[in-house]
């Protein structure tokens, strides 16, 4: 892996994102790209403009009203701490700056990046919108690269848990995770499959577990009985110091995903990085 981004509300710079980012920079020896969104479009007023054909109604930002300037004032100022904070943590770090329209933003730039990393609250807007936010889910949905949803705090990794339901999906978002983050195969491993019944034949679950044992040291299986969204929150609320990595769904069903309740409660009460990538 050589280039991670790290999406940023210009206004407001998450430390806690950024930490987590340097300690996989560093981990990887990745460059860190803070793209520092600017949600411009919400400043755009109509302006009268002249031209050879006659009068045009355009659209632009006052550049000079205090409050754009004041803007412009808080964003360089984040800018020196996300490059100061990446210096201390001795983590290669680039800045770019985005001024449209922020999920389209850095959706294209995903395109050309190994890994993502945002915040689950992460918002453009001046409300609270919940966790994930609008803006997030979004992302989730259309990045063209895994995304990893911060913690809030972090200290270390001890464990990596797998949720695998048997779909192609689940299992391309295993091996992305694997071929992105070599550097954590010797962690405890735990892949999990909840299912209200044997999902998995005995062949496939002899071919689950040999490719896991082939690239981790230390593999544990387990199969939770019952709904998914009960069992599995269940079983990740009880995990500390652990890299969940979520992948049961392609670009189509991740709202069926969303409504499920599972991701946006692991999201909300469990403070774990979390994977996610979709076919």
């Amino acid at each position: 892996m050589r280039k991670i981004l790290v999406a940023v509300n210009g206004l407001k710079l998450d430390m806690h994102t950024l930490d987590f980012a340097c300690y996989l920079g560093r981990l990887t020896r990745s460059t860190i790209t803070g793209v520092f969104l600017e949600n411009q479009v919400a400043e755009y007023r109509p302006v009268l403009k002249n031209a050879y054909y006659g009068t045009y109604l355009d659209w632009e930002v006052n550049e000079a009203s205090p409050e754009h300037v004041q803007k412009m004032k808080i964003i360089e100022t984040n800018i020196g701490h996300f490059k100061e904070a990446c210096s201390r943590r001795e983590v290669n770090c680039a800045i770019q700056r985005d001024e449209g329209a922020p999920a389209r933003e850095i959706i294209a730039e995903s395109r050309f990046a190994d890994l993502l990393i945002l915040d689950a609250e992460t918002s453009f807007n001046k409300h609270y919108e919940g966790s994930p936010t609008p803006f997030v889910k979004e992302i989730l949905q259309n990045a063209e690269c895994p995304v990893i949803i911060a913690p809030e705090t972090f200290e270390r990794i001890d464990e990596i848990v797998f949720c695998y339901d048997g779909s192609s999906s689940s299992f391309y978002s295993v091996k992305q995770f694997d071929y992105l983050l070599p550097e954590l195969k010797n962690k405890n491993v735990s892949v999990v499959e909840v299912t209200k019944d044997e999902a998995l034949t005995i062949e496939e679950k002899d071919k689950v577990k040999d490719w896991f044992e082939r690239h981790y040291s230390n593999v544990e299986f387990h199969v939770l009985k019952g709904e998914a969204k009960d069992e599995l929150f269940s079983f990740l609320l009880q995990r500390k110091n652990a890299f969940i990595i979520m992948g049961s769904y392609g670009r189509g069903t991740i709202s069926r995903f969303f409504k499920s309740s599972t991701a946006e409660r692991v999201l909300k009460t469990t403070n774990l990085p979390v994977f996610i990538t979709h076919l």
